[in-house]
């Protein structure tokens, strides 16, 4: 998967759901995505944008190349705007110290290493097991794909996994004789809709993960992850 900045709690599902994951970071960057960006509540009404700008966002580089044009202000920025969650989310002072862990362990400008910090400290948060390896340092011949759906099956032949599982969002991407041809299962994860408690404010689904940490303990998100979880045959 790409790696997001603090995704939504689907994202997490699918991390619970699997042994190992690859952040895909060879491809085009894609700006304005959800890489560099999610959304948090407004704290009138709504949602707005969490941001990270890029001192080279553009389309001629691959993600592995994408830097952050200035780590400290976007760390402010990131959490000036959950500041109106102080004094009504329960669980506030834990989401405002494990952004500033995945910040503090972002050791460079990287996109990649920042959101890889992301998903990192949220699943020691949750006690989830985090196994990741970073596609570029791999040293996998990708050279020759040709179509978005080529990339995974290429990877996963090259890694020796016995199934892959992607967000049910993409099943239209796979050509499934790609992966049992080689004896790799497909599947797909489906994430229903997880609803909450977020007074004073009205619930948005499928915000940021740091929304749904701001009002639920990590026991129930955990068990969430598990109840809301569908997998699906090609």
């Amino acid at each position: 998967m790409q790696p997001y900045f603090f995704p939504y709690l689907g994202h997490f599902a699918l991390i619970a759901h699997t042994e190992r994951w690859v952040v895909f970071d060879v491809s085009q960057y894609t700006p304005k995505s959800w890489m560099s960006r999610n959304r948090v509540l407004h704290p009138q009404a709504g949602w707005n944008y969490v941001n990270v700008p890029l001192a080279n966002s553009s389309i001629a580089i691959t993600t592995r190349e994408a830097r952050v044009q200035n780590m400290h202000k976007t760390r402010a920025s990131l959490l000036g705007k959950l500041t109106h969650y102080r004094r009504k989310a329960p669980f506030y002072e834990q989401v405002v110290q494990l952004v500033n862990r995945a910040f503090d362990l972002t050791t460079d400008n990287s996109l990649v290493g920042l959101n890889v910090q992301g998903l990192a400290a949220v699943c020691g948060y949750l006690e989830l097991p985090f196994d990741y390896v970073i596609c570029s340092e791999l040293g996998l011949n990708l050279e020759d794909i040709d179509s978005p759906g080529g990339w995974a099956p290429a990877i996963s032949r090259q890694l020796g996994v016995s199934a892959y599982l992607n967000p049910a969002g993409g099943r239209t991407l796979f050509d499934p004789q790609d992966f049992t041809r080689h004896d790799i299962r497909l599947g797909f994860l489906k994430f229903d809709e997880f609803r909450y408690d977020a007074e004073p404010y009205t619930c948005v689904p499928g915000l940021s993960v740091l929304d749904v940490l701001m009002w639920n303990s990590p026991q129930a998100v955990r068990q969430v992850l598990v109840s809301h979880s569908h997998i699906l045959e090609p």
